[in-house]
């Protein structure tokens, strides 16, 4: 679905992401035949995943502004009128791949000083300082870098990695080792929050504004379906989305299908509901959010 009619005020302005991860969330938005009915509906503008919190954040009529975002869930806790849109969600029930702590074997957990974090996404950083705080070392430093696991590594004890440059470092993990003759141990972080906390680890969720559907007179009851239609469409169509990735990036299409059948879980059940209050309960009690339930209604 093109972005060209992203100022035609009757449309819905989604905010949506180029990784991998949500390729089939997609699907519908960006493949006949939906896409054309789609495209009468609402108007896609891609970004990094924290800037679609931002983008959710910005006065209703500012350049930029999204009405509907595939959001990292922290962004809910900050982000006031916001709504999840029941049904999707980046999620995982053992690992995730796509988000990895590195560091040198010699350095433990509970011994780390300094975090070189890619700041790509809002949700990823909070687990991490959740999982910092609450069971590994609460003193550890926080440091913004750009997602470069060599020059992260040159400054700090450990990285954090995001996406797709998460992925492309598991490729490139024995390589590395040969190239420098360092060992370094890669934490998946969603397996080490599900193994602390026995629950899954939800990523991002698709989030709209209140007062959105009152400027378009669309119903909750549409809105709901394209986005789980367009899911279970994506799902049905792995094997295209596969042909579609790999030759996007440098990963085998091995890897890319792993990663899309059993690394991701697209569906915002009851597991995930509940993992997303635990996480919402660590993160005001170790202050990194404010408040926020789950127990309001989960539609706008």
């Amino acid at each position: 679905m093109s972005s060209s009619g992203k100022n035609d005020p009757s449309l819905l302005r989604i905010a949506a992401i180029r990784f991998l991860n949500p390729a089939p969330l997609m699907w519908d938005f960006e493949h006949p035949p939906l896409d054309s009915v789609l495209a009468r509906r609402y108007s896609l503008q891609f970004m990094m995943p924290a800037q679609c919190a931002v983008s959710l954040e910005l006065p209703f009529d500012a350049p930029g502004a999204a009405d509907i975002g595939l959001i990292p869930v922290a962004a809910l806790a900050t982000t006031p009128g916001l709504r999840i849109i029941p049904g999707c969600a980046i999620a995982a029930r053992t690992r995730v791949r796509s988000i990895l702590l590195v560091r040198r074997a010699s350095t433990q957990l509970q011994h780390i000083r300094t975090v070189a974090a890619d700041t790509s996404s809002r949700a990823s950083l909070t687990y991490a300082r959740i999982l910092f705080r609450q069971w590994w070392n609460p003193e550890a430093e926080f440091v913004a870098h750009a997602p470069n696991l060599d020059a992260m590594l040159a400054t700090s004890d450990s990285a954090i990695l995001i996406g797709d440059p998460a992925l492309f470092a598991l490729e490139d993990r024995k390589a590395r080792e040969q190239r420098t003759g360092e060992k370094l141990v890669y934490h998946d972080l969603a397996a080490e929050w599900i193994a602390l906390t026995g629950l899954p680890w939800v990523s991002a969720v698709w989030a709209i504004r209140e007062e959105a559907l009152l400027r378009t007179g669309l119903s909750l009851d549409q809105l709901e379906q394209d986005f789980n239609l367009s899911r279970d469409h994506g799902l049905q169509h792995l094997d295209e989305l596969v042909d579609e990735w790999a030759a996007r990036l440098p990963l085998s299409a091995d890897t890319i299908c792993t990663y899309l059948t059993t690394n991701i879980h697209y569906l915002l059940d009851d597991d995930c509901l509940d993992g997303l209050k635990r996480f919402f309960e660590l993160a005001e009690s170790n202050h990194l959010l404010p408040a926020y339930s789950l127990d309001q209604p989960i539609t706008a």
